[in-house]
């Protein structure tokens, strides 16, 4: 193996080590939440966009899927974060993952 290989392997290793750290460290945030088991509607989305689905409660973790405005979706519990919003976990046909709460609109009058 010569020395850029080398290089290579080491930088891919650390990278493993960070990603697998940063995974860690969202696992401790998720404990920290509250139930909320309730109906949604995905809102304060422009009409041409959509809200983002992730895989972990972080703007850069991996994109599972999306909702369209007004996209119904039934929210399981929520994380507090230390600034900005708090994520919900959310779960809408084959769709699951996390979204920012700022983009819900809790629905009051429905009926099952």
């Amino acid at each position: 193996m010569n020395r850029n290989q080398e290089k290579v392997l080491v930088a891919a290793l650390c990278g493993l080590v960070i990603t697998a750290a940063g995974a860690f460290a969202v696992q401790p945030a998720m404990a920290a939440g509250y139930q909320v088991d309730q109906l949604a509607k995905v809102s304060g989305v422009a009409h041409w966009d959509q809200l983002n689905v992730r895989k972990w409660p972080a703007s850069y973790s991996q994109q599972v899927g999306a909702f369209e405005p007004g996209s119904h979706v039934w929210v399981e519990r929520c994380i507090k974060a230390k600034a900005g919003a708090d994520w919900c976990l959310v779960d809408s046909q084959d769709t699951r993952g996390w979204v920012n709460s700022k983009f819900l609109t809790v629905v009051h009058d429905w009926d099952i």
